[in-house]
């Protein structure tokens, strides 16, 4: 089934520099970038002369950049849109420098223990404008599930993509558990509108693990996907780096600490492509 999966990665969980992240890439076999941040800056924050010098230096490498994992939408639905609006097209521009298909977004953060749906109005109001900022780009707006915003759940995630068919769907079934949401009946109500994947796995208590280690349902899920015409997936570790491992080692010797805790981002990071590569 591997070959026919587009790998690609959030490669700053390996590297913050550029060149790590295309390094993580290349040691891995990886097909792509979900570009995300960059020397520290996420990529919205990157001036428009660098950004034209990252697309040349990723592209030199023989990679691509696949999606722009924005934060858009990751703003409270209760603060001022026009300044987050001027950040979307901005992004749009920076997706076009990149050769990108998507953009990552969200659908902003509710009030805390509060009913969504007073806000459902308003939530589509700016994912309406984002679609129409977006018109005639070429690139594709894709809403990921995530905790604490209106599309944290799958049937909120199904009003989304109903309501605005336009926007593509990202999977995500950590953040889904983290909703207490079950990943399988959230696959079910979603699959129809899944353009990609993220692949992220977590026990029931939340905690991230490797793919396949959770309650996220990675390996049925990921066999579904790849039935119903699917390709693309993203990695997104989230693993734990436990960093003073080395310094409590003698030479030649490694602890166990605990399930899933890595010395360092590249060890994480890689065990994490492992991982995926095991059950597909």
């Amino acid at each position: 089934m591997m070959a026919d999966f587009i790998i690609n990665a959030f490669a700053d969980e390996s590297s913050a520099d550029l060149l790590g992240q295309i390094d993580a890439l290349r040691r891995n076999n990886l097909q792509g970038l979900e570009i995300r941040n960059v020397a520290g800056k996420n990529i919205a924050d990157v001036p428009m002369d660098e950004i034209k010098e990252i697309g040349k230096t990723i592209e030199d490498n023989g990679f691509n950049v696949w999606s722009i994992g924005s934060r858009l939408g990751k703003i409270k639905i209760t603060d001022d849109f026009a300044p987050h609006l001027d950040e979307f097209k901005r992004t749009v521009e920076i997706a076009h420098v990149l050769k990108a298909d998507y953009i990552r977004l969200f659908s902003f953060y509710m009030p805390k223990d509060e009913d969504p749906t007073p806000y459902r109005d308003e939530v589509f109001e700016r994912m309406s404008k984002f679609l129409e900022a977006s018109k005639g780009s070429g690139v594709k707006l894709c809403h990921e599930n995530e905790k604490g915003i209106y599309g944290d759940i799958a049937p909120r995630c199904l009003e989304i993509h109903k309501a605005m068919p336009e926007f593509g769907c990202i999977f995500d079934p950590a953040n889904y558990i983290q909703c207490e949401q079950d990943t399988l009946e959230g696959w079910e109500l979603l699959k129809d509108y899944v353009t990609y994947m993220h692949i992220k796995d977590c026990l029931a208590d939340g905690k991230v693990v490797p793919a396949g280690k959770g309650v996220g349902n990675l390996p049925k899920i990921l066999k579904m996907y790849a039935a119903n015409g699917g390709k693309g997936v993203t990695l997104e570790p989230h693993l734990s780096i436990f960093k003073g491992l080395a310094g409590l080692e003698r030479e030649g010797e490694k602890s166990q600490i605990g399930a899933f805790q890595y010395p360092t981002k590249e060890a994480a990071f890689d065990a994490a492509v492992a991982a995926l590569r095991e059950i597909i």
